[in-house]
C-alpha cells in the first residue's frame, strides 16, 4: 500500500506543528459575537452529549467571545449549582477537552452558565426568562445578540417561537437566531405547517435547521477535495464516473427509541435529511461565490434535478426497504425488531433502505447514485465511494486480466480520511495488476484532536454562517421526494424484506445494484473484518 505519511512533508510531527499553527492564527483572527445562548431541553440528552462539550470546546479553543452567556430552560426543577454540575460530568464524559472542578479555566467557563425551570408551555413564564436573558446580558456586556436552541419535540418549535415574542425575547437590540433539529415534521404537509408556524415569528434567514451531518469535517472536505484539486474536477461528470455509493450505517438497534423510530422508520429518519444532503453536497455545481446563499441554491438545483419515484412500479424497482430480524453480532444474539419494547409485534416499519437515484441533468445523466442506510449492520460507518468508469475490456493491459475500476473514497465516520484506489504492478512479477491505495488517514495518522460536528455548527450560527444549514425549499423538496417512495410503500407492504442482524441488509440491496453491472465497495469496517476489495469484486 502506498502511503501519503511516508512523504516527510506529511509526518504526524511536521504536520500537526503546521495545522496548530493555523489553528492558532484562526483563534485570532475568528471569533464570535458576544451571544446569549437560550438552551430549551437544557437537561436533555442531546445537551449533555453533544451541546455542552460543544460550547467548553468553542471556549478552550478561544472561538467564544468572553462576552457569553448561557441560560439552560428545562421543566425540572433545578439549581443553577446542580445545572453547573451537571455541565461538569457532561464535559468529562464527552467533551474533547477535560478540566477539574479547580481549575480557573472551568471556573470562569461555569460562571457564563443560568438555569430557569420552564414549562415551554407557559406565556407568562417567558417574561421570567427575558428577565434572565437581559440580566446576564448586562453582567457580561452583551449587546442583545439571542441565540435560541431548540432541543425539543418539533410539536413544540411553533409554540415556543410564538412565546419567546409575547415574552418580549426578540425585542433585544442585537440578532435573534433559532436553532431547531431534526425532524423537521413527519412529511411534506406538516414540515409546511410547522415552517408556516415558525415564520409567523422569525423570517428565514433568522432559522438555522441543523443536520449535523453537514458539519461533520470529511462532509466539508467533499467540495474542497473536489474544487481545488485540477486532477478531480474534470472528471466529476457522466464521461468518466460510473456511479457514486453512499452508505451510512450502524451496529445498533433501536435501543430505547422503539416509540419515536415505529413511526417514523429508516427513510425518514436518515434518508430525508442526511442522505439526501449528502446526494445533493457530491453532486452541486461549483457556487459562483462562497456565500451561503449561492452555495444553498446549487445544493436545491440538485434536488430539483432528482428523478421523481411517481409510481408504485418506479418505487418497487428502485427503492429495496428492510427490518432486522434475529441474528448474531459479535458473538452474541440479537432480537428482531418486532421483539424490542415499543414496537408493534406486527411492525412494517423499515429499519433499512437502499435507493437507486438518479440526477437528471446534463452533468450526471445516466450515473446512478446508490444509497444505504440501516441498523444492526456489521459496522458502524458513514462512507462516500466514488467509482471511476474502468479502461475498456479486451484493449492492451487488460486482454488478459482483470482491471478494477478506480475509486476515490471519503470515509466520514468513524475514521476520518481520504482514500484513492488505483491499479499497478505486482513488484516482482510479470506484469500482473493489482489494485493499491494511497490513503489518507486523518484520525490515525495525524492525531489532531478535531472539532465535532455540532462545535462547528453551534460556532456558524453564532457567527451568522448559515452555509451548513438546510434552507426550507431544500427541506421541502427533500420531503416531497420522500413522500413518494413512502406513499409507494404503502400500497405494496409486502414489500418489506427482513435480513438477519449483523448482515448487510437484504439480498434484494446487492440486486440493486447488480441489475446494472456493480456491486456494493465495501466499507472499512468490511475490510477490517477480512473482506478485502479484490474479494468484493468476486461476490
Amino acid at each position: 500500500m502506498l502511503n501519503w505519511k511516508d512523504d516527510e512533508s506529511y509526518t504526524n510531527s511536521n504536520l500537526h506543528k503546521r495545522v496548530m499553527k493555523m489553528s492558532e492564527l484562526k483563534k485570532e483572527a475568528v471569533r464570535s459575537e458576544g451571544t446569549v445562548f437560550v438552551l430549551f431541553g437544557a437537561t436533555g440528552d442531546l445537551a449533555s452529549r453533544k451541546l455542552y462539550p460543544a460550547i467548553y470546546s468553542l471556549f478552550r479553543e478561544g472561538k467564544l467571545s468572553d462576552k457569553f452567556a448561557v441560560v439552560g430552560v428545562a421543566r425540572r426543577p433545578k439549581t443553577c449549582e446542580q445545572f453547573r454540575e451537571d455541565i461538569f460530568r457532561s464535559i468529562q464524559d464527552f467533551a474533547r477537552y477535560k478540566t477539574s472542578v479547580d481549575d480557573p479555566e472551568w471556573i470562569r467557563f461555569a460562571e457564563h452558565f443560568e438555569y430557569l425551570s420552564l414549562d415551554t408551555n407557559d406565556g407568562p413564564g417567558y417574561s421570567r426568562l427575558n428577565d434572565v436573558t437581559t440580566s446576564l446580558e448586562s453582567k457580561f456586556e452583551i449587546k442583545g445578540n439571542r441565540l435560541f436552541y431548540l432541543a425539543l419535540a418539533p410539536n413544540l418549535f411553533g409554540s415556543v417561537a410564538h412565546n419567546l415574542e409575547v415574552g418580549g425575547l426578540l425585542k433585544s437590540e442585537g440578532w435573534h437566531r433559532l436553532v431547531i433539529e431534526k425532524p423537521f415534521g413527519f412529511d411534506l404537509p406538516s414540515a409546511t405547517k410547522l415552517n408556516e408556524e415558525i415564520r409567523q415569528v422569525f423570517d428565514e434567514e433568522e432559522i438555522y435547521r441543523i443536520d449535523h451531518y453537514l458539519g461533520k469535517e470529511m462532509v466539508q472536505n467533499i467540495n474542497v477535495i473536489r474544487f481545488s484539486n485540477a486532477i478531480f474536477e474534470p472528471l466529476w461528470n457522466n464521461r468518466h464516473i460510473a456511479n457514486i455509493q453512499i452508505t451510512l450505517s450502524e451496529t445498533v438497534g433501536v435501543e430505547d427509541r422503539g416509540g419515536y423510530y415505529d413511526h417514523s422508520g429508516a427513510l425518514r429518519d436518515m434518508g430525508q435529511n442526511h442522505m439526501l444532503q449528502m446526494v445533493a453536497v457530491v453532486a452541486m455545481e461549483a457556487p459562483s461565490r462562497v456565500d451561503p446563499e449561492d452555495i444553498r441554491d446549487e445544493k436545491v438545483k440538485v434536488l430539483k434535478s432528482l428523478r421523481g419515484l411517481h409510481t408504485n412500479a418506479e418505487v418497487k424497482a428502485d427503492v429495496v426497504r428492510g427490518q432486522y430480524a434475529e441474528g448474531v453480532m459479535n458473538g452474541e444474539p440479537k432480537r428482531a425488531y418486532r421483539q424490542e419494547e415499543n414496537v408493534d409485534a406486527d411492525s412494517q416499519t423499515e429499519t433499512y433502505f437502499a435507493a437507486k437515484l438518479s440526477v437528471d441533468n446534463f452533468r450526471w445523466a445516466g450515473v446512478p447514485f446508490y444509497v444505504r442506510t440501516g441498523k444492526r449492520l456489521p459496522a458502524k460507518t458513514t462512507e462516500v465511494v466514488v467509482e471511476f468508469k474502468k479502461i475498456p475490456d479486451h484493449v492492451y493491459l487488460a486482454k488478459n486480466q482483470a482491471v478494477l475500476p478506480n475509486l476515490l473514497v471519503f470515509r466520514i465516520s468513524p475514521l476520518e480520511g481520504i482514500y484513492i484506489k488505483i491499479n499497478a504492478m505486482q513488484p516482482g512479477s510479470e506484469g500482473t495488476i493489482i489494485p493499491i491505495a494511497m490513503d489518507f488517514c486523518q484520525s490515525c495518522q495525524i492525531g489532531i484532536n478535531t472539532p465535532e460536528a455540532y462545535e462547528r455548527l453551534l460556532f456558524d450560527a453564532a457567527r451568522g454562517d448559515s452555509t451548513h444549514f438546510t434552507r426550507w425549499d431544500e427541506v421541502a423538496l427533500a420531503w416531497q421526494f420522500v413522500d413518494s417512495i413512502a406513499s409507494g410503500w404503502a400500497n405494496n407492504s409486502n414489500e418489506l424484506h427482513s435480513y438477519p442482524s449483523g448482515t448487510w441488509g437484504p439480498q434484494e440491496a446487492t440486486d440493486l445494484l447488480a441489475r446494472d453491472g456493480f456491486h456494493w465497495w465495501p466499507v472499512s469496517g468490511q475490510e477490517e473484518s477480512g473482506v478485502t476489495w479484490v474479494e468484493a469484486t468476486q461476490t
